[in-house]
């Protein structure tokens, strides 16, 4: 059997079609099918039971494509060693970032790195966590940069930075006057949220479910945006939390809005995350370096509390 072959498996097993598969690997369906073929005839089993629809592996199958994982892994991995013996950062790299981490990082840095590192051709999708993990566990995605901890089994994290929640609250809100706000001050009935499957959204809920204000989680309103989310503060409809970064860009009349938590201020922890088998990890840790060289100064808050991104019920 070759790499090839297993590559062919792995996409079989994961998209469970074989004309999707062989479109993904850049084959025509009669070639793939039949590389598949020989694999299965030369161990004498059966990897998939085609008989089902979708696709579905066989027990057996489901124990190769998990060695075949750490074959095509480690295969990928010579080609790493090579890199690194010859210092050469380059080639494609993917890198997934969650919404509410992309519209403020993503400019700090990546001019920055592609002077840096030229010959590396970063690929950015902008997802949220749960995309995230799974384009990493499925190898669609080198590394991605998140709300963390995951405790993910398979990924590894590296902390980038702390980002403390902002409050912003409206000059016609009772708590405007306050320099400072403790937790229980906040009231989640009056907290204008973003959509469900934002992880920032879900630290805010669980920061929110110590509060013994908090009811029965009715919300007026959920919006895909922080700028939405400021204007419907303005016009008197409730207070949000902000992240810290995106705090830096509002316009003055905004920024006078803004209310600290005392400390230990609830904060994101943000992470440069990867599948635990490292794979170019030489690029990984180059872009560690430089997120990290253009946030010194930028971002320097040391007494907080991690706020989980996890869902919680």
């Amino acid at each position: 059997m070759t790499i090839t072959q297993l590559q062919y498996v792995l996409a079989v097993a994961e998209y469970k079609n074989f004309t999707l598969a062989a479109e993904k690997c850049f084959v025509t369906q009669p070639t793939l099918s039949m590389q598949i073929q020989k694999i299965e005839e030369e161990l004498d089993i059966q990897i998939f039971d085609r008989s089902k629809k979708p696709i579905q592996l066989t027990e057996i199958g489901q124990k190769i494509v998990t060695q075949a994982k750490n074959i095509v892994n480690e295969a990928d991995r010579i080609q790493d060693i090579v890199d690194l013996q010859k210092g050469f950062i380059g080639g494609e790299f993917r890198l997934g970032i969650i919404p509410t981490v992309m519209p403020t990082l993503l400019p700090m840095f990546l001019n920055n790195f592609i002077k840096k590192y030229p010959k590396v051709k970063l690929i950015i999708e902008e997802l949220n966590t749960s995309e995230i993990i799974t384009k990493l566990k499925n190898g669609h995605l080198d590394a991605a940069i998140a709300a963390t901890p995951l405790q993910e089994e398979k990924i590894k994290e590296i902390v980038l930075y702390y980002e403390p929640f902002m409050v912003y609250v409206p000059e016609n809100h009772a708590k405007f006057s306050k320099s400072e706000l403790e937790v229980d001050d906040l009231n989640v009935d009056e907290i204008l949220l973003l959509q469900d499957g934002h992880c920032f959204r879900d630290g805010i809920l669980n920061l929110c479910k110590r509060n013994a204000q908090s009811h029965e989680n009715k919300f007026q309103i959920e919006s895909g945006s922080f700028e939405t989310l400021i204007k419907l503060a303005n016009e008197g409809l409730g207070i949000t939390l902000l992240p810290y970064l995106h705090t830096l860009d509002l316009k003055e009349s905004d920024s006078q809005k803004l209310k600290h938590f005392t400390e230990p201020k609830p904060a994101r922890e943000i992470s440069l995350i990867f599948p635990k088998n490292e794979l170019k990890i030489h690029i990984i840790e180059a872009l560690r370096q430089t997120i990290s060289g253009v946030l010194r100064g930028a971002i320097a808050f040391q007494n907080v509390e991690i706020i989980s991104p996890l869902h919680k019920k």
